[in-house]
């Protein structure tokens, strides 16, 4: 959820950013690179999120990806809200 709602905030801020720059300097292909490579920075950590058991993306629903991990892994069917266990 935190993930979700942390992309949700550099969306936004990246619509402002690319408004701003407009309304200040006209248009500017850079603010919307500026944008992009803001919001592909933010998302680069989901995709160390993988299930314990199979190693498959949490975040990957076939070919598309949402903002909101699995519950369970489509792959295993490991539920991924349990805490993992010591098993030594």
């Amino acid at each position: 959820m935190r993930h979700a709602w942390l992309m949700l905030g550099v969306v936004g801020f990246g619509v402002l950013l690319v408004v701003t720059v407009d309304r200040l300097y006209g248009h500017s292909n850079i603010a919307f690179a500026a944008a992009i490579l803001l919001l592909l920075i933010t998302n680069a950590p989901m995709l160390r999120f993988n299930c314990p058991r199979c190693g498959k993306n949490v975040f990957f629903r076939g070919v598309f990806v949402v903002p909101w991990p699995s519950r369970t892994c489509s792959r295993c069917h490991l539920d991924l809200t349990q805490a993992p266990t010591q098993n030594r």
